[in-house]
Order: C-alpha cells, then sequence, then structure tokens
C-alpha cells in the first residue's frame, strides 16, 4: 500500500512565544504491539519512522532499525527531540513491513500509524494508543507504546571549602585569599569553572558554599582532574598566587557524612627552592554534595500537570462587542483578539491537564436579571460550575455569552485573582504532586486585546500577559 508522507498533514502549529524557550532534549522510546502481518510466508518485518509538522508539512524526522519477523517489536533505536514548552509540536509515527532495501517508503507496506504533540507524550510519560490506517481505520488490532525520558545531565555540586595556614602574602596584613576552578579543555589547556568570593584579611578563610552544574565542573566524567588555584587578591589585578592542587570529583565526593578531606596548597616555585618546604597551606572540603537541580520538564514526566483558569476582560473600554471597531467583535471568521489569545495559550497548555476541564471567569460586565456589575462571574453563567470543557469549551462559553451581558466597568481583576489563589492554596496540601500552584507553576491568565504571551523558561511560575513596551507589569 502507497504511503504519501505529505498527505493528510494537520494545521500548522502554534508559533513560540516570548524570546526564551523551556528547551531540554527528550528521548522516545517505541514498541509495536499486535502489527499487521503482511508478509506470507512469515511475519512482518516492521520499522518506525517519526515525521514531524513543519509549515503544515509533515517532514521524515528519523526512523528505527528493522525488527526482522516479530509482530510485537520493541525497537532500539530511539527518537531524540528538542523539547519547547512553548510550542505545540506535531508527531506522526508510522510504521512499516520493510520488503527491499529500498529507502523510499512507498515501496514498503503500510502497517499503520499514529499522531499527537509531543506535549501529550511528556506529560503522560508514556502512552498506548491503537494504529489507523489511511482512511482512520484501525490497523487490525495494532497498537504503539511510546516513552518519553528526558536526556539533559542536570545535576549539581555544591562544595563547601575553607582554608588554613594559608601563606601570608601582604606586607601590612595577611592574605585576601580566593579560589579559582578549573578543568582540562578540549585545546589542552586549563578552562576556568569557577571563582569564589575574597575573604579579607585572614589566612584562615572559610568560603561561602557555591553550586555549579556538574556537567560545567567536569562535563559529567567523575574521574577527570580539576585544577584548584589559590591566590591573594590584589586590587590591581596582579594577584599574588598561594598555590594549587589537583583533585577530581570523585575524590571530593569523600567529602561527606561530615569528614572533610584535606588538600595541600603546593607552590611549585617555593617546593623547588627550599628543602624544607612542606606546603603554603591546607584546603580544607569541608562537603560535596551532588544532587539533580530538577527541570520543569522532570515535574511534568513526576505527574505534575498545570491548571489553567482563564479571566477575561468585559469593561466598556474595550467598545461595542457589535461594533468592527471593538476588540470583542466576532468577525466573519469567527474570531476576534480574545479568542485568538485564548487558542495561542490554551492549545500548549491542554496538553499538561488531563481532564482538559477550565475554569473561565470574567469580570467588568453588568449581569442579568438585576444587571449588577460583577468581577468574578463564570462565563458559562453557572457559579457552582465555571469550568469548560476543552479549549473549544472556552471559546463556545465565550461566544455564547457577549449578547447577554453589558459592558461597564471598572477593571478590577483582584477577584479573579484570588479565586486561581484559593485553588493554588488547596493545592498546596496535596501530598502528590497534581497541579502547579501559583506560588509554583499555576498558570494563570488575564486576557487583554493585543497583549502578547511571555511563557519563558525561566518564568513558567505563572503565565504572565502584558502589553507591549510594559514589560515589568505582572499579573499572576
Amino acid at each position: 500500500m502507497a504511503y504519501i508522507p505529505s498527505g493528510g498533514a494537520p494545521a500548522a502549529g502554534a508559533a513560540p512565544m516570548g524570546s526564551q524557550y523551556c528547551v531540554c532534549k527528550v528521548e522516545l522510546s517505541v514498541s509495536g504491539q499486535n502489527l499487521l502481518d503482511r508478509d506470507v510466508t512469515s511475519k512482518s518485518d516492521p520499522f518506525c519512522v517519526l515525521f514531524t509538522e513543519s509549515d503544515g508539512r509533515w517532514i521524515e524526522y528519523d526512523r528505527t532499525e528493522t525488527a526482522v519477523n516479530n509482530l510485537n517489536p520493541a525497537f532500539s533505536k530511539k527518537f531524540v527531540l528538542d523539547y519547547h514548552f512553548e510550542e505545540v509540536q506535531k508527531l506522526k509515527f508510522a510504521l512499516f513491513d520493510q520488503d527491499k532495501s529500498s529507502t523510499q517508503l512507498e515501496e514498503h507496506d503500510f502497517l499503520g500509524q499514529f499522531s499527537c504533540s509531543l506535549g501529550t507524550i511528556v506529560s503522560s510519560k508514556k502512552i498506548t494508543r491503537p494504529l489507523l490506517l489511511m482512511n482512520d481505520k484501525p490497523a487490525g488490532k495494532g497498537l504503539i507504546t511510546i516513552a518519553a525520558q528526558e536526556l539533559s545531565d542536570n545535576q549539581v555540586i555544591t562544595l563547601s571549602l575553607a582554608g588554613r595556614k594559608l601563606d601570608k602574602k601582604d606586607l601590612f596584613g595577611k592574605s585576601d585569599p580566593f579560589l579559582e576552578f578549573y578543568k582540562p579543555g578540549d585545546d589542552g589547556k586549563w578552562m576556568l569553572v569557577h571563582r569564589t568570593e575574597v575573604i579579607k584579611y585572614t589566612l584562615d578563610p572559610v568560603w561561602k558554599p557555591f553550586t555549579v552544574p556538574l556537567v560545567s565542573l567536569c562535563d559529567g566524567d567523575m574521574e577527570k582532574p580539576i585544577q584548584v588555584m589559590c591566590y591573594d587578591y590584589d586590587n590591581d589585578g596582579g594577584h599574588d598566587f598561594i598555590g594549587e592542587f589537583q583533585t577530581s570529583v570523585s575524590r571530593m565526593c569523600e567529602a561527606r557524612d561530615g569528614v572533610p578531606v584535606e588538600f595541600e596548597c603546593i607552590n611549585p616555585k617555593k617546593q623547588r627552592k627550599k628543602k624544607n618546604y612542606k606546603n603554603s597551606g591546607i584546603i580544607i572540603l569541608r562537603s560535596c554534595k551532588i544532587n539533580r537541580d530538577y527541570s520543569f520538564l522532570d515535574y511534568i514526566l513526576g505527574g505534575c500537570q498545570l491548571m489553567f483558569t482563564v479571566g477575561i476582560d468585559f469593561t466598556a473600554s474595550n467598545g461595542n462587542p457589535l461594533d468592527p471597531s471593538s476588540l470583542h467583535y466576532i468577525n466573519p471568521m469567527g474570531t476576534n483578539e480574545y479568542l485568538s489569545a485564548i487558542w495561542a495559550v490554551g492549545q500548549i497548555i491542554q496538553d499538561y491537564d488531563s481532564d482538559k476541564m477550565f475554569p473561565a471567569l470574567g469580570f467588568g460586565a453588568q449581569l442579568p436579571p438585576d444587571w449588577k456589575v460583577s468581577h468574578e462571574f463564570a462565563i458559562n453563567f453557572n457559579p457552582t460550575n465555571p469550568f469548560c470543557s476543552g479549549v473549544d469549551g472556552i471559546a463556545q462559553a465565550y461566544s455564547a455569552c457577549l449578547p447577554h451581558i453589558r459592558f461597564y466597568g471598572p477593571t478590577n481583576f483582584s477577584p479573579i485573582v484570588n479565586h486561581v489563589a484559593r485553588f493554588a492554596a488547596q493545592a498546596t496540601q496535596q501530598q502528590t504532586a497534581t497541579v502547579l500552584n501559583s506560588g509554583c507553576l499555576l498558570e494563570t491568565l488575564r486576557i487583554q486585546p493585543d497583549w502578547h504571551v511571555n511563557c519563558s523558561a525561566q518564568c513558567l511560575a505563572h503565565t504572565v500577559l502584558h502589553p507591549p513596551h510594559h514589560h515589568g507589569r505582572r499579573h499572576q
């Protein structure tokens, strides 16, 4: 059966929002179960091809090895992709029975396919779905299982150091010691990794504990040599050399459980000149701890979900929704600025919420039947259940409520902020990570006309919408 990868592509995914990205490497493992048997005298010889969606077209990204004579393959070849939280990354997994040595897919029998977003996979960590034929009918009893794992080395090392009886370098004082840590570079030269603070007027300094990524300190190689240099600080930049020593992360890891590790600080020139030279002081490693610096994706793979609440501005400053100049005016294409913002954010967030039920609230409008102003009302007019089913549900509730309310004012969205804060407070009492709260990673949105989304990797504590040229404004 011929297969045309460019056919049937979905609509292009949402464009990245903001200049920062929550990016890391994700490894996808694929296996199949109960695949169609296309061979007459034996079983199928399946392989899997991954396609990524770009500008409305499916592009082949990579393919696995072929599992010979196997209807339940577990492919050893992994797919490694960059995961962008801010993007809807469409993926298609297509399985084929290899019949020839040709690399052209139309030369092989089609066994079925499955399409989803990368966010769907990482939010579930592992999914099993039925395979479909080109006509969207089931490919027999065929299933595909996809598992996600983050690849980035996000371990960090924390060191706590002190010195004892370091050499005196200042004529009218003691020394102002600091340390520098180096690792070997690819060019064979030492590369500076970290410099401690300067401790003034002492030969027995105690430096503040510091933390660096393990990959920065030793490229993840626990045995790689690390050069530590000790200097006496001078204001003119001509720092006086006190001494040095070499170690490794594996050696430094011996400093634990309250047992320090000591290193002699050696000045090679003094060592060559003085027969009775011992050292230029002692550097004491008080503790060495290696921990994992958990990433945003770690939380998602660990089961955290994002709670997505929409707050919409219905104040009179928006204009009459029947007037084409109003930001609430729904054009003949069935959209407006508010619906565009809801879709842009909601399509991304919904992958990280298992029930896809989102509270949608409004403020600044007069409501029937008494036409009192409300700054916290459910746009579906159900105060006991303001939840809408999916992003479609939010858009439908928003469109349906417009003819039944009167735009008024003032602009007061604090009741909605407090509404979401109450949900966040409840989430902090849970023993399992199910909802990211406003003090950590709760997604709370106030949608305003012609505002843009800043959803950077460094600000995932909140999805903040703020107007252009006013980047200091925050709403959470």
